[in-house]
């Protein structure tokens, strides 16, 4: 086992998944935090239009199995149909097969469970100290960023931890979405895939566990950031 685990660290093969996947993980932090915050403020506001549909759409892969979401997302974004064509002629963005159908498949995966903490902490925070900032004569905003959001601190880091560690092992949208081409969008969740399916079973067990690893060290610093500022 040790020697699987010195040729695995060892493997040049390595390099681009295990850079890809990191570069996915930062980037799907600071969008999970920013869309995690203003998804989960709005649909802890009751009963305005549209927040039900809202609610369904960030909700959707919890409950879709996620090989055929990606395979849904494959043909709304594909090339031959209006949005993505779109995407492709008025923004240059082309989410299949390429590392943006990557982050795309990372963020979707994991928004769910970063809104849903965050959702319920500011409907109970937002009843109290939220009102009561507003009363004071703060704006709906400063009373979000400077009241709402420090209070609900943990339900934040909570959130972001478990929707990195989702994003992190994340296979079946990536798959379909972002495909699976080596050298360009295969990330080490996919390069165990690919160990699996083709036998290597210790290479899978070596990079499942650096997978771990970086989850327990991302789950570490945001634990360390939640925590209040010495006076």
């Amino acid at each position: 086992m040790l020697e699987a685990i010195v040729d695995a660290l060892h493997d040049p093969a390595l390099i681009r998944p295990a850079a890809l996947s990191l570069e996915i993980a930062a980037a799907t932090l600071v969008l999970h935090f920013i869309l995690g915050t203003m998804i989960g403020w709005a649909l802890a506001r009751p009963r305005w239009p549209g927040r039900t549909l809202l609610d369904a759409i960030v909700t959707i892969p919890v409950v879709f199995p996620p090989i055929a979401l990606g395979f849904f997302l494959l043909l709304l974004l594909g090339r031959r149909s209006p949005v993505g064509q779109w995407f492709d002629s008025s923004l240059g963005l082309s989410f299949v097969f390429s590392v943006e159908g990557v982050l795309l498949a990372s963020v979707i995966a994991g928004l769910p469970l970063v809104v849903k903490p965050i959702e319920a902490a500011i409907a109970s925070v937002s009843r109290s100290l939220g009102e009561a900032s507003r009363t004071l004569g703060r704006s709906e905003l400063d009373s979000f960023l400077f009241v709402v959001l420090p209070n609900i601190r943990g339900a934040i880091v909570a959130g972001l931890v478990l929707g990195t560690a989702r994003s992190l092992g994340e296979v079946g949208i990536t798959l379909m979405l972002g495909g699976n081409i080596v050298g360009k969008t295969n990330t080490i969740s996919l390069e165990v895939y690919n160990a699996v399916f083709n036998g290597e079973y210790e290479r899978a067990a070596v990079l499942s566990g650096l997978l771990g690893l970086v989850s327990l060290a991302v789950f570490a610093v945001l634990q360390k950031a939640s925590k209040p500022l010495p006076n």
